[in-house]
């Protein structure tokens, strides 16, 4: 069989992702109350900080969804016979190899193709794939699956793989509108496979997001970090403690860093000063729950019909497999 050299298509540059930071941070800690995007967690340190967190033992997702598929990826590769395993927020996890030694062993499988906004993670991501599948076709692309859907290759039929219930991390509005795009980019027919935490005991919830070895904690305050670094800011890391609150309103875990004593920030590339005030705080991720009738419901309002539904042996956290009508 033939050997593919890897593609790679850039549709993001390093000045976009500043222009990006730039508007966020304005925008969000100017506003009341303070917010951030939990994209900006993820620079190096970031990536490195949460990966040490999918193997704490408070934290439960990971192992959940891995669990899932390990016990369904032949299921998922049967009912869906796709030429394409497109991921969003791509990764060279197990998770990911589970999906394609599935789809190979199918005999559909012929390309892979990762999505992320990291440059260097996408290429890291891809030369680890590369090393381990050298004769399946991949095609890398360097973009925000918020904003470029439109622009995602990959041999239809496809499965587009969203993991990680990182879909919990958009406001209700955000969803459907991610959801609604997805749909307007996919083919009747294709196939979009959903990791989804579940709503359970509040003390499980709270513990995977304020473990006990502080992990998430400097992961939390990290995003801190790189508003210094990137923005050239001068907050003080150890003035901002890490909360982790469940929102039994909304269904969904907040994390927020609070400040210990009152300090003014300056943000000297923006030309802003923040003051905070003592116990002040900014909200950096929302991290919702969810249950399976919501979750069909918002697949069913995008254009997407429920395939396929699987938890975890103790319930934890699902896979949806959804066919676009």
């Amino acid at each position: 069989m033939t050997e593919f050299e890897p593609v790679i298509d850039v549709h993001l540059i390093p000045d976009d992702a500043k222009r990006s930071l730039q508007r966020d941070a304005r925008v969000g800690l100017t506003s009341e109350p303070k917010w951030l995007q939990p994209k900006w967690f993820y620079d190096a340190r970031g990536s490195d900080l949460f990966e040490q967190i999918t193997r704490l033992p408070e934290y439960y997702p990971t192992r959940a969804e891995s669990s899932i598929l390990q016990a369904h990826a032949a299921d998922i590769a049967r009912r869906t016979g796709a030429h394409a395993l497109v991921e969003l927020g791509s990764g060279s996890s197990e998770k990911t190899r589970l999906l394609l030694d599935a789809l190979a062993q199918s005999g559909s499988l012929n390309q892979y193709v990762p999505v992320d906004v990291s440059e260097t993670a996408l290429r890291e991501a891809v030369a680890a794939i590369h090393e381990d599948y050298p004769r399946l076709a991949i095609h890398g692309v360097v973009a925000d699956f918020t904003q470029h859907l439109d622009r995602v290759p990959g041999q239809r039929p496809r499965l587009i793989a969203f993991l990680g219930g990182t879909i919990g991390n958009f406001l209700p509005d955000e969803r459907a509108v991610f959801l609604g795009q997805l749909r307007d980019t996919v083919l009747a027919g294709e196939w979009v496979l959903l990791g989804t935490d579940l709503v359970k005991d509040p003390d499980v919830l709270v513990a995977a997001y304020d473990d006990s070895a502080g992990v998430t904690a400097d992961f939390n305050r990290n995003i801190l970090a790189v508003l210094n670094r990137e923005l050239d800011a001068d907050f003080d890391l150890e003035n901002y403690e890490h909360v982790a609150i469940w929102d039994c309103e909304n269904e969904w875990i907040e994390m927020r860093l609070r400040a210990v004593a009152a300090a003014k920030v300056t943000l000297s590339e923006l030309a802003l000063d923040v003051v905070m005030q003592s116990g002040e705080q900014i909200r950096t991720e929302i991290s919702a729950k969810f249950r399976q009738e919501g979750v069909e419901a918002e697949l069913a309002k995008a254009g997407f019909d429920m395939d396929s539904w699987w938890t975890d042996p103790k319930g934890r956290f699902a896979l949806s497999l959804a066919r676009a009508r």
